[in-house]
């Protein structure tokens, strides 16, 4: 397994890291039942993974829960647990969300009861909340860092002038600051090339960009129909966002073919090897797809091979906003 330091830390993370966002049987129409989820996490551990991202809202808490039934005190020193805070958990409770002070501390003490453990390594902001001052946000996140509850911080698609307000508010209130971004990004949906990979470069930013596959659209199978169950079932029923990025997907099909590489092999090595990633975010509900993902995010692509995509999808282009178009309503500015 290659490993890559976390920003400034110094601390090691596996190129591939695991997020658990179906781990057990969640409201998520993707879950994966608990027997499986516990195969792919020691899989992930035996292969060398040594990050796992969650959040409290993935399930309603569940893939907290179902993680950290699977997390020995053997294991607990060789890995790394990152998780999130802001989205709400209590319908009935207008304050059980956001990046208040009050949020922030309760959302983690809950994750840590979760998670069965005595600290977090990475505690992110999973969005933005710009109707709350960034200070009221760092403070709290620094106390949690002094009580030892939480070892870093870091954010979650946080455009880039959000992501440096942050950092030179912390430098001026002399508070621990972020150390970390997770944006979506894929070969769709490039748009964090503009500002936000720049920014993270020169600051020692570390990045994990999330659904490298777009939500599986870059493995190819919603080419021909909608998969029951799968991710877009819900958010894209009638195919709308799918039809529109289908020419530019089997172009890349082509060039996959050309080089003697799948689709999704292609896809994933192509964001390992991009300046400036620290890890790619994947997922997975089958140990044959674990494995394939492994193999994938440890392949230098050549530059040839680069060059070829980016005449199909320049730098810095999107063909579709992704984050909105993959999450329905639930829209917010990025980039």
């Amino acid at each position: 397994m290659q490993y890559r330091s976390l920003g400034r830390t110094g601390v090691q993370v596996s190129v591939i890291s695991l997020g658990t966002m179906t781990f057990g049987e969640s409201n998520w129409n993707i879950g994966t039942s608990d027997e499986t989820s516990k195969e792919i996490f020691l899989e992930a551990v035996h292969l060398g993974i040594n990050f796992f991202d969650t959040a409290n809202v993935y399930g309603h808490g569940n893939s907290e829960k179902t993680l950290g039934s699977f997390i020995t005190p053997s294991i607990r020193n060789k890995i790394l647990i990152a998780t999130k805070g802001h989205g709400k958990m209590e319908e009935d409770n207008c304050n059980s969300w956001g990046n208040t002070r009050r949020n922030i501390i309760e959302s983690c003490e809950a994750s840590l009861k979760r998670l069965n453990t005595d600290w977090i390594d990475l505690y992110q902001l999973h969005r933005p909340h710009p109707q709350v001052p960034i200070d009221e946000t760092l403070r709290a996140l620094d106390d949690l860092i002094k009580s030892g509850k939480v070892r870093y911080i870091g954010t979650s698609t946080f455009s880039a002038w959000q992501a440096c307000e942050a950092k030179y508010v912390a430098k001026a209130l002399g508070t621990h600051s972020f150390v970390s971004e997770q944006p979506p990004y894929n070969l769709l949906d490039r748009r964090i090339e503009r500002e936000l990979i720049p920014y993270c470069k020169t600051y020692d930013i570390g990045i994990f960009p999330w659904s490298p596959l777009a939500g599986g659209q870059l493995s190819g199978k919603y080419l021909s129909s909608m998969p029951p169950h799968s991710r877009y079932s819900k958010s894209d029923p009638h195919g709308r966002f799918i039809g529109t990025c289908a020419p530019k997907i089997l172009e890349l099909d082509k060039i996959a073919k050309k080089y003697e590489l799948s689709l999704s092999r292609l896809s994933l090595s192509w964001i390992s090897s991009q300046k400036g990633i620290t890890s790619v975010l994947t997922g997975a509900t089958s140990l044959d797809q674990l494995r394939e993902n492994v193999i994938s995010c440890q392949i230098e692509l050549e530059e040839k091979i680069k060059e070829d995509i980016d005449k199909v999808i320049p730098p810095g282009s999107h063909i579709i906003d992704y984050y909105n178009a993959s999450f329905g309503p639930n829209k917010i500015p990025f980039v």
